[in-house]
């Protein structure tokens, strides 16, 4: 059921990376993590440097403000698609990293079967289903950090929705089905990626828009330098005001074109209740002088295109 709800959606500046990502996660309510399980999703995709790949740095920031609350565990999952994931990570420092915070990595494509949840509703365009681990699921605090990209092979864009993609398998152990290919091939793609977004909760979504690709991405392309760093616990608002930090750049047809909120991959995670419907329900929060004037040409895009 979509959400005509308020979103807010917070801006700070980032030409201090770290301090931008302890003054945004202070702006919610991360007592879950006290004692508690905490599931972290980034952005590598590929081992090609930011913005393709989430800054070492944001991801730094990200678990040593967790690490205040004391958390049980912190468990980072993920799965590559232009690469293989266990070298991706290690090549991108996550696993120096792990070790020097304490934190579990988990190389999704080596999950046991008993530890993937399969998806199967007939509402959805996937086929068969698909699968996500149990520990975004379950845990008792989930962040996402996202970067501000394009997307060349047919999601259009990469922001907060399709990182998702990153948790879902491509395979699972005893089932030959490549669920990847399914997604990549089919027309249906960016609702289906949308409807991942149904099935796992997300209380933090970080954007890392210090730098992003115009064009082309996911792995390169023109880059512009907004220079900002956002979150919201909305994806759905999350990703309408990265649209529209892009459209301010100039970005490809396909994020140009028509409102923002009938993109496919937003109309269709709205439509299933993943955040609001209404752009003109996203309230946007400098928490410094710098971002200021970049919200108030977002809140404009969003008044006119949205």
């Amino acid at each position: 059921m979509a959400l005509d709800t308020t979103a807010k959606v917070f801006l700070c500046s980032g030409e201090d990376r770290k301090s931008a990502v302890t003054a945004l996660l202070q702006q919610f309510d991360l007592s879950a993590a006290k004692r508690g399980r905490v599931a972290l999703k980034a952005n590598y995709n590929s081992a090609d440097p930011f913005p393709a790949s989430t800054h070492l740095l944001t991801l730094d920031s990200l678990v040593q403000e967790i690490t205040t609350y004391g958390p049980a565990n912190i468990v980072f999952g993920e799965r590559s698609g232009m690469g293989i994931t266990a070298r991706v990570l290690e090549d991108c420092g996550v696993n120096a990293l792990a070790r020097r915070l304490g934190f579990d990595v988990v190389v999704l494509d080596d999950l046991p079967l008993g530890e993937w949840m399969r998806v199967e509703d007939p509402d959805l365009h996937w086929k068969r289903g698909f699968w996500i681990p149990r520990f975004f699921t379950d845990s008792d605090l989930v962040i996402q950090t996202c970067c501000l990209k394009t997307h060349r092979f047919g999601g259009h864009f990469t922001l907060s929705l399709k990182n998702s993609v990153g948790l879902v398998a491509k395979r699972v152990p005893d089932d030959p089905r490549d669920y990847m290919s399914e997604l990549h091939s089919s027309p249906d793609q960016r609702l289906m990626i949308a409807e991942i977004n149904r099935y796992y909760p997300v209380h933090v979504a970080l954007l890392d828009a210090v730098k992003g690709f115009a064009t082309q991405g996911p792995e390169r392309g023109r880059i512009i330098e907004p220079n900002l760093l956002l979150a919201s616990s909305d994806r759905v608002a999350l990703d309408m005001v990265g649209v529209a930090l892009l459209r301010s750049y100039g970005t490809t047809p396909e994020v140009m074109q028509g409102k923002i909120s009938e993109q496919e991959q937003i109309a269709r995670a709205a439509e299933l209740g993943v955040g609001t419907n209404n752009p003109s329900r996203i309230t946007l929060e400098s928490l410094d002088e710098k971002s200021s004037h970049t919200a108030e040409g977002l809140r404009e895009i969003l008044k006119v295109q949205g």
